[in-house]
């Protein structure tokens, strides 16, 4: 088990910043894009025509393409889920009197919460969707919840948070990539706008992560191993649709994002090895004895994961979701 106190005081050094961090790493709300500057006014003359042409490459899409784009928006429509988690973390006090931690997650959620916001508007608009069912399986995904396997634990969570922001930026970044390739533009940008603020929360997560191994290398190093020991789980793997069991689905949404190419296995293997250069561990001093081998254990992980990833086949089949109209 982790180390509570020592966890709660590096939180504390770390909590006096957090009001540079807020500077440093999201944008002020006033300044910041909202949904409405992307998506078709209709007051306006041309809504029409922005309609039909959404819903006109809305249709031309790879069905694994446009699948991948709805599971995405329903992993970013989880976000109370997201917020709830990160308030219980060690460290966190939500009834803090001044800028601290809580600050942080109230922020980072507002501005995530755009993000669905933003493509379940597109969904509707696009006339392919059956929102009812996309809805459902959102409100499940909700309501059956997660287990990271970073219980309340700062470290693991920050850890995670710099995985898990790092993919999301890649699976929406490759979205609008191949929405543009087809023309989409509108989609392109939707997409574009959406992996950048991405970017900017993984680079503030890895930061944290940076600042830990400076005051507290041998246990961060040690949060690091246990997460990739355990496997970093995407945040809707309990994902499921009308009918089915929780985490049914997530296998087949994963395979329809493999096909597409949009997040693969050798996607996470490049992101651990971003990982691993970002924060240095390789040239971290100071560790333990147990953090030693730790540290070796993660420096020898991705040619592990990349003989296991080599074997792997991605299924050929397509499975039918609900959620696309027929």
């Amino acid at each position: 088990m982790y180390q509570t106190l020592v966890r709660k005081e590096v939180m504390g050094i770390l909590g006096k910043e957090v009001g540079s961090f807020l500077d440093k790493f999201l944008t002020p709300i006033e300044k910041i894009w909202q949904p409405s500057d992307y998506l078709p006014d209709p007051s306006s003359e041309d809504f029409k025509h922005d309609l039909e042409e959404i819903q006109t490459f809305a249709r031309e899409m790879p069905y694994d393409l446009f699948v991948t784009l709805i599971g995405d928006c329903i992993t970013e429509e989880a976000l109370p889920s997201y917020e709830s988690w990160l308030m219980g973390v060690e460290g966190v006090d939500q009834e803090e009197k001044q800028v601290g931690w809580a600050s942080w997650v109230r922020a980072w959620t507002a501005e995530e919460n755009r993000h669905g916001d933003l493509l379940s508007k597109y969904l509707y608009l696009c006339g392919r969707v059956n929102m009812r069912e996309v809805e459902v399986t959102t409100q499940y995904l909700i309501n059956d919840g997660f287990d990271l396997g970073t219980s309340m634990d700062p470290y693991r969570n920050f850890v995670y948070t710099s995985f898990q922001e790092t993919a999301t930026n890649i699976s929406h970044r490759r979205v609008g990539t191949l929405a543009k390739q087809s023309g989409n533009g509108k989609l392109a940008k939707m997409c574009g706008v959406i992996a950048a603020d991405e970017a900017r929360h993984a680079k503030a997560y890895k930061h944290f992560v940076a600042k830990i191994l400076e005051i507290d290398p041998s246990e961060m190093i040690l949060a690091f191993e246990d997460m990739m020991r355990k496997k970093i789980v995407m945040p809707a793997h309990m994902m499921r649709q009308s009918g089915q069991k929780a985490g049914e689905l997530w296998g087949h949404f994963s395979d329809a994002a493999q096909r597409c190419m949009v997040y693969t296995g050798q996607d996470y293997i490049n992101i651990l090895k971003d990982l691993l250069d970002e924060w240095k561990i390789e040239h971290v001093k100071g560790l333990n004895e147990k953090a030693e081998k730790a540290q070796e254990y993660l420096m020898k992980l991705p040619s592990r994961l990349q003989k296991i990833t080599d074997r792997i086949s991605t299924p050929d089949l397509q499975f039918q979701f609900n959620w696309v109209k027929s």
